[in-house]
């Protein structure tokens, strides 16, 4: 049997595919070359999927191993789609002898179903060496709270146990990447580093620092394991909105929605040790806000992703298309914390939902577009804008219309006080709040009403934008990501949107108000059921 030591590094908010041809050469040069990128389907047996139905837990992960599994037994058997890579070292040779390659994992927190993993342990295998995966820890990390770290060491404690069975070693180093990582790679004479893609302006400056840091004579490359289109990829440029990328996603959607093959077993051992992480250690040395307590509704990692993903298919996704914006009915997803994280692969989300087209075709249509489109629309603008979070964000129009309207008079003020405890006059915009606090998660459809209201309840768009971003980086579990900057800037300037009639405060931003949401759903009983009080 095949034995890995895979080593790992994490890095907080933020592996390899071996080819068993062309061993002929000790030097090594990463797969970034000329070769025709494929689209990852090497043989029918892509083609043995079971039909979707009612399942309980590991029957539905079992089910999932063996779509794997079907695709080949190894990642070396796997043609790789290399538009998924870009190097970012001026380096692209592999030295003659290394002692591994490092895939530094960050924004995608899972083992299987990740491109990052899968690229480094396929260079791993050409290379014959081992495979070392990498998380940095950081002790805090913008708004994020103990409800965020905890949602997330949770599910890399799922992460070390899936590689030990794997006989893969999994090193968590405790500080900023550009510190321990680069010395972590020369120590142990590692020959190349894999990463993880994520557009944000800090997560970002890691890689950067890295790069500039690691050794000169170390390739290192990234991969976007996160969007099924990689972002560079789907457009070279800021997109307006979801006319503007849906075609550009969609037509290389089939070069890039496979099937995935499986991390498998290392064959090359490394000398190195890996022991037991002291979870309970490394929690008490955080230096987060630990007065926002973890949520009990979810089961973090891996496994609790793929039973929500289960959970969906079966009880809600034929709900998703016509209830979906109704916060009284049982018919979202619930998956964005497992998403933010990357502890599940949108991938698999949208391999195994369109299975189910047949049963609810308008379901999966509006699942799909919502997880796939908007979602990689969001990547887009982060990535291109790197004004993401701020007024200076917006487009021209959005951004004269609101300093027209800066000074108009409110007729109510809060404080980021009262709005976090949910103390307004509306009853409505409180239960939302209240739902954020106590869930971790807002209903989709009230946090556009929810952001609107900051807006129109704060002295200025530029006070309007830092609350609400800070609200929901503070109590959602999948805040600080691009899907809730881009929330905020659409609901507050704008964005992706279009001028609408001009009013006071909002100027030409779109506007919601108490008496449309009572035409949209019955919003005496969502205040009921979290106890919102009034002013």
């Amino acid at each position: 049997m095949f034995h890995v030591k895979i080593y790992v590094i994490f890095q907080f908010s933020v592996i390899v595919m071996a080819d068993s041809k062309d061993r002929k050469s000790n030097k090594r040069k990463l797969d970034s070359d000329s070769e025709q990128a494929n689209t990852g389907k090497p043989s029918s047996k892509l083609a043995k999927t079971t039909s979707p139905t009612k399942q309980t837990g590991g029957d539905f992960i079992t089910q999932i191993i063996g779509l794997r599994t079907a695709v080949c037994d190894s990642v070396a058997d796997f043609k790789f789609n290399k538009k998924r890579v870009r190097v970012l070292s001026v380096v692209q040779d592999f030295p003659e002898s290394c002692n591994g390659i490092v895939y530094w994992m960050s924004r995608d927190q899972r083992v299987q179903d990740n491109w990052s993993m899968l690229y480094a342990q396929r260079l791993a295998l050409k290379l014959k060496v081992p495979l070392v995966v990498c998380f940095c820890l950081v002790p805090k990390f913008l708004e994020a709270t103990i409800r965020h770290y905890g949602f997330m060491l949770r599910g890399l404690e799922e992460v070390e146990q899936e590689c030990r069975s794997l006989d893969i070693n999994f090193h968590l180093l405790q500080g900023y990447a550009k510190e321990v990582l680069p010395r972590f790679v020369e120590d142990n004479d590692i020959g190349g580093v894999v990463t993880d893609f994520c557009p944000l302006r800090v997560p970002l400056g890691w890689v950067d620092d890295v790069k500039e840091r690691l050794p000169k004579k170390v390739p290192f490359c990234q991969v976007d394991a996160h969007n099924i289109v990689p972002c560079w990829e789907a457009s070279p440029k800021l997109e307006y909105g979801a006319r503007t990328i849906r075609n550009k996603i969609h037509n290389q959607l089939s070069g890039f929605l496979t099937e995935f093959p499986p991390v498998c077993q290392h064959p090359h051992k490394s000398k190195l040790n890996s022991e037991s992480i002291d979870w309970a250690s490394v929690r008490s040395s955080l230096e987060v806000d630990q007065s926002v307590p973890e949520v009990s509704w979810s089961t973090p990692g891996s496994k609790g992703g793929l039973a929500m993903l289960e959970s969906f298919c079966n009880d809600r996704l034929r709900y998703f298309s016509s209830d979906r914006n109704n916060p009284n009915k049982n018919a979202i997803s619930n998956l964005s914390p497992w998403i933010h994280f990357g502890q599940i692969s949108v991938q698999r989300c949208i391999l195994t939902v369109r299975k189910y087209r047949s049963k609810s075709s308008e379901g999966v249509n509006a699942f799909i577009e919502e997880a796939i489109i908007r979602r990689e629309l969001s990547d887009n603008f982060c990535y291109y804008n790197k004004n993401y979070d701020s007024v200076e964000g917006a487009y021209d129009w959005a951004k004269q219309s609101l300093k027209c309207h800066a000074s108009d008079k409110r007729e109510y003020l809060y404080t980021r006080d009262q709005l976090s405890k949910g103390k307004t006059h509306d009853d409505l915009w409180n239960a939302a709040q209240i739902q954020m606090v106590r869930e971790g998660k807002m209903h989709g459809f009230l946090r556009m009403y929810w952001a609107k209201k900051i807006l129109e309840w704060t002295e200025s768009p530029e006070v309007a934008l830092e609350t609400a971003i800070y609200l929901n980086d503070r109590f959602s579990l999948d805040g600080r990501d691009p899907n809730g900057y881009v929330g905020c800037m659409w609901s507050i300037c704008g964005i992706h949107d279009q001028g609408w009639k001009e009013r006071e405060v909002f100027g030409k931003i779109r506007y919601m108000n108490y008496a449309g949401c009572k035409r949209k759903f019955d919003v005496a009983a969502f205040v009921t059921k979290y106890r919102a009080k009034t002013k």
